[in-house]
Formats: structure tokens, sequence, C-alpha cells
């Protein structure tokens, strides 16, 4: 069976240490591993059987640097993504890293990603220093996501500063970097950012953006129904409920999930269709989720599906 993962990380260290960026206590001790984009990376994709991987910069790192910085920086990691499947087109393929403190430049660069170096969408980490995307400043970078017709793949971030002094100060440092991240805080925040774009009527404003989501869905597909019940009434205006508009633009991911409850709920809540695979690389173990994904629950044309028909209808890699 073929295998495309979707939401495999990349961060070259030599353009990070250019621009002074520290990447913390957990993406730090990721970081050669993230700097890999050869025959190591390679190896762990052929003893895992994954034929192919759509690369995406740990880029909220960079992404909300000052302007004209992050133009830079994010031009040069795009370039080394642009290397990079040049190289090895059958196995690598990217999605573009965005100067998102600059949204008129973002709209370019992903412009510039799509159009000449053939990129196959991007990938917008959270919020961008306090700003959601469905502020209107962010909108040249949906609309330019929509006019392309690529989707772009919000991966969770940090929250706001406030957020996190509020939530996650107290605790050891290590345990906080966790709690506020991976072990829980930013798939909350995630969903809460999808919600809000649904709430403010991005969607309603551009019906054909698509937008992507990992870790099984952030928690939406378990939430949906009360979502539904309790969000809807006060969302007033829309040509869609809020749970029709979820299932038209959203589409999720595995990465870091391989449990048979959260991929069921998944697919309950919105159709195989919208479902595709994903590792985490490197913070997720490549052949655990491979040797998940050949034993799930789900019918053999429904497991082609998620393991690589959706991704190529979606992207068009075809």
């Amino acid at each position: 069976m073929k295998i495309i993962a979707l939401e495999e990380h990349m961060l070259p260290r030599d353009i990070i240490e250019a621009a002074g960026v520290d990447l913390g206590i957990r993406a730090g001790k990721k970081a050669a591993e993230l700097d890999d984009l050869g025959e190591e990376r390679l190896r762990i994709m052929d003893a895992a059987g994954i034929d192919m991987q759509v690369l995406s910069a740990l880029s909220y790192f960079v992404q909300g640097l000052e302007p004209e910085l992050a133009v830079d920086v994010n031009h040069k990691i795009n370039d080394r993504l642009a290397e990079t499947v040049t190289n090895k087109p059958d196995r690598f393929q990217a999605f573009a890293a965005l100067p998102m403190s600059d949204p008129i430049a973002a709209a370019a660069e992903l412009t510039r990603c799509v159009e000449e170096l053939g990129f196959l969408g991007a990938m917008i980490h959270g919020q961008t220093n306090g700003i959601f995307l469905d502020d209107p400043s962010m909108r040249p970078v949906l609309q330019a996501a929509a006019r392309l017709d690529v989707p772009i793949y919000l991966h969770p971030a940090p929250g706001p500063e406030i957020v996190q002094e509020a939530y996650y100060s107290g605790l050891d440092p290590e345990v906080a970097a966790c709690l506020s991240t991976s072990g829980w805080g930013w798939h909350s925040e995630c969903g809460m950012h999808v919600l809000r774009m649904v709430a403010s009527g991005v969607f309603e404003e551009l019906p054909e953006l698509k937008l992507i989501v990992g870790h099984m869905g952030e928690g939406l597909p378990f939430h949906i129904d009360r979502i539904e019940s309790m969000l809807n009434p006060v969302v007033t205006g829309h040509s869609l409920s809020v749970a029709e508009t979820l299932r038209r633009n959203l589409y999720l991911t595995t990465s870091g999930y391989n449990f048979d409850v959260p991929l069921l709920c998944a697919i309950a809540s919105f159709g195989v269709d919208h479902i595709m695979f994903s590792v985490d690389h490197p913070f997720a173990d490549s052949k655990k989720a491979t040797t998940y994904l050949e034993t799930a629950p789900v019918q053999p044309a429904d497991l082609e599906k998620i393991a690589h028909g959706n991704v190529e209808a979606l992207l068009r890699m075809n």
C-alpha cells in the first residue's frame, strides 16, 4: 500500500542559527533530526514503509519575527525545501513557510512557492504575535490560498504570552513546555483557532478555502455535536451551520494518534474522505504510525484513501 505522510517537519539548523533563533527545550532536542533532509530521514521512511513525506518547516519560531527578517528567513527555508524536492521529487514534496508578521509579503511568498517552486500549499503555526487568522489583516494570505487552490495546514503553536502565564506558570519548566504544547495546550488552542475562523465568517467569504489540521482533528471530531448545538444558534447569517462548514472546509490528519477510538471518531464526524495519514516526524515514531495504519479497523478501500488517495486528491498530486 502506498503511504504519503503529510505533517513531517524540518528546520535547517544553519538558517535558524544565523537568524539567532532559540529552539527552546523541546524542539531543541530534535534539532539534528529537523535539520536532516538526507539519508537518515530516508532510512526512517523506508523502514516504516513511507513512500513520500510532504515536508513543512517547524516555522512558528520564525513566522512572527520582525517583518524584514521573517521575509528573509522564510524565503531561505523555502528555497532549501525546494532544493530537497528537486533532488528527490518521488520522495518529498513541500508546504511553504510564510512570514506571517507581514501578511502582504506572506501572500507573495505563498504565490512564489506555489507558482514557481511547485509547492502544494502552506503550513501556518497558530496565531502570529497574538493575531489569529480570522483577523482582517491576515486576509491577503487566505485569499492567496483560495485563489491558488491550495490548502493551509494550520499547525498548533504556543498561545499568546498572557495565556501561557495564566495557564502554565508555576510548573516545572519542562512540564509547562509539554503541557502547553503537545501534552494538551496547543490542541485546544488550534481547535479554538479553527472555530474562530468559522464563527467570524472566513469560510462564508472564502467558501473554497481548504484548511487542514493534524492530531486527528485537534479535538473537533469529539466535540462537533456539542459545538453545533451550542455555537450555531449564536453564529447567525451564515449559509451553512457551524458543523456543515467544518465538514465542507476542514480536513484532518492522523499525526501522532495511533488509536482506534480517535480514528473512528474522526471518520464518524467528518467522513473518511476528509482523513489523511501523517506521522509528525520527528516528534512521533514513523514505524509505529504505519504499523497502526496497516491494522486500523477500516475497510481496505477506506484505508487506501487515508494512506494516500485523499491527499493525492486534495493536493492534486496526480
